[in-house]
């Protein structure tokens, strides 16, 4: 019985379905949206004056944003 290899499974799957199209735009779309619930969150801990979940809130949008910018990245160097 075969090893089983995630990083060679996720290859051939991303290759088979391509990185472009309504795949990456679905993705963009949905880091928009975690970032919208980020600063939303942010909000709420400044009315409510709660200091934890002002940092959890921007560490979250810390996060979304590191995950974002790959594929805004690889989105524009496609184009050029």
């Amino acid at each position: 019985m075969g090893h089983f290899n995630p990083v060679n499974a996720y290859e051939s799957n991303t290759h088979r379905i391509g990185r472009n199209g309504l795949e990456v735009k679905l993705q963009v779309a949905g880091w928009i949206l975690f970032i919208i619930c980020a600063v939303l969150f942010i909000a709420a801990s400044l009315k409510n004056r709660d200091p934890l979940t002002l940092l959890g809130s921007l560490i979250f949008l810390i996060a979304c944003i590191l995950f974002l910018l790959p594929l805004v990245k690889s989105k524009t160097n496609k184009k050029s």
